[in-house]
């Protein structure tokens, strides 16, 4: 690419950004913005600067698509707030809260009034209404009910070195800390998940999975054999 094919990008970039700009959507540095033409903003919609948005993808109003973002191919509803984040191939619904740092790969289906938080990774997933996930999961070929409570640290186990599996997660579900769901699995509506469960066994509607050994504290051991030198 030439100088002078840069400055005719340049000059299609920024129509493109003004043509948003009069249709009611606002810009943090609409100089930093990168919007492919067959995009759609509905009106009171903020972008942040350098927010890229390609390929076929619809943003709705009201949303607040925020710095160092991207986006293709995707559908995003009203009221939906994206922070430094990658949306690829997806759908987040009305008042879902996406980042930062968050990873929405193809195919996955976030419900409305969500949570997708920091460092969470979502592939070929679907997200129930009211469903959070607020920090250091991986939820991969999935289906994932209303209201559930995903822990830190949760991974979704899909890939046993040969093939992937899909596992369920009913309504109401709450998944602790550090659990691992080797799938393929069935939680069900409302059972509970103890922290650093590693769950390979379906577990019942309302119940209560323990899945970890159990803890043993060995009197003194440190201190006979001089591993640390304690003030």
């Amino acid at each position: 690419m030439d100088f002078n094919q840069y400055k005719e990008k340049e000059q299609k970039r920024l129509e493109i950004a003004i043509k948003h700009l009069e249709n009611g959507v606002d810009f943090v540095d609409i100089n930093t913005a990168y919007i492919d033409e067959g995009v759609t903003i509905g009106r009171g919609t903020l972008i942040g600067p350098c927010v890229t948005i390609e390929g076929d993808t619809a943003i709705g109003e009201n949303c607040r698509i925020l710095q160092n973002s991207r986006i293709k191919d995707a559908k995003i509803e009203d009221d939906v707030e994206i922070q430094t984040s990658v949306v690829l191939e997806s759908q987040v619904g009305a008042k879902s809260k996406v980042g930062p740092f968050a990873y929405l790969r193809p195919k996955s289906i976030i419900g409305k009034e969500c949570k997708v938080g920091d460092f969470v990774e979502v592939k070929n997933s679907s997200f129930g209404d009211g469903s959070k996930a607020s920090h250091l999961t991986y939820i991969g070929d999935s289906d994932v009910g209303r209201d559930v409570n995903i822990g830190c640290g949760v991974v979704f186990v899909n890939y046993d070195g040969s093939q992937k599996h899909r596992s369920t997660v009913g309504d109401g579900a709450f998944i602790g800390c550090n659990t691992n769901l080797v799938s393929p699995v069935k939680v069900e509506d409302g059972a509970y998940i103890a922290a650093g469960s590693t769950v390979t066994k379906d577990v019942p509607e309302d119940a209560l999975c323990v899945a970890r050994a159990k803890q043993k504290n060995i009197e003194g051991w440190a201190a006979k054999r001089g591993l640390y030198n304690k003030k």
